[in-house]
């Protein structure tokens, strides 16, 4: 898809209308505009709607690769991830239509439109009046929380780019969640310095010196693949009902 034309003078978005966009990779979004810079043509939307993209293949380990995939793109040129760059909770009044990614309802995901990658703008609803005042904000807690999705994601694509299993990419996630001092050596995670973890990611996979950080570490492990276990038993047991009910139905 070519890029679109860039705005000129006077075609402005309005704080509060409601905006379509067709990216280049024919994706659809849908949302209330929160501001548009005219200099760097970024639109920035509170979601109402958001179609999947079909030039993107689904994730393989749910919400979180998909991102990670977003971002993995951009790295090597891709203009998907170009545009694409996502605030989680945002605390917005007027995007109740589509389920916020952290799964809260009185929030909203809120994401960056570089116009140089859509090739369909539709105005639904054109805002005129002065819109409210805007809410205070955090800074410093918003750039701090920056700084670490950004690490968090970089750390991601390095897994990835190392060609981890995607077993050790969510065990490393697992981990992560509740210890942050944990990274990637080659393919090996290491967690407070003290303990590695290498490939199968076992609990017999953790050395390191014996105490309760290692001991720590292999409950955490161990806990995580019996989670894992059950989710898959459980997914099993449903495609299983679903089919028998589809045959009793036939």
């Amino acid at each position: 898809a070519e890029k679109m034309a860039a705005p000129g003078p006077g075609e402005y978005f309005s704080v509060g209308s409601s905006v379509s966009c067709l990216t280049c990779l024919g994706q659809r979004l849908q949302g209330e505009v929160v501001a548009f810079d005219y200099q760097t043509k970024m639109l920035t939307l509170s979601i109402l709607f958001l179609g999947s993209p079909p030039s993107v293949p689904p994730p393989v380990c749910g919400t979180e690769t998909a991102r990670l995939t977003e971002m993995c793109l951009a790295e090597v040129g891709f203009p998907f991830s170009s545009f694409f760059y996502e605030f989680r909770r945002s605390t917005l009044n007027n995007a109740a239509e589509c389920a916020s990614s952290s799964g809260k309802p009185n929030l909203s995901d809120v994401i960056l439109v570089n116009l140089a990658y859509v090739s369909e703008v539709d105005i639904i609803n054109d805002r005129s009046e002065t819109p409210p005042p805007l809410a205070s904000l955090n800074v410093s807690k918003l750039a701090n929380r920056a700084r670490t999705e950004k690490e968090d994601k970089l750390s991601q694509a390095y897994a990835i780019s190392a060609g981890v299993s995607v077993d050790g990419q969510q065990l490393f996630q697992t981990i992560h969640k509740t210890i942050k001092d944990c990274k990637w050596q080659e393919k090996n995670i290491i967690v407070m310095d003290d303990v590695v973890i290498s490939p199968p990611y076992q609990v017999e996979n953790c050395k390191g010196k014996e105490g309760s950080a290692l001991s720590h570490i292999r409950k955490i492990v161990e806990k995580h693949f019996r989670d894992v276990e059950s989710q898959k038993s459980m997914q099993r047991s449903q495609a299983q009902q679903t089919q028998k009910d589809s045959s009793l139905s036939s």
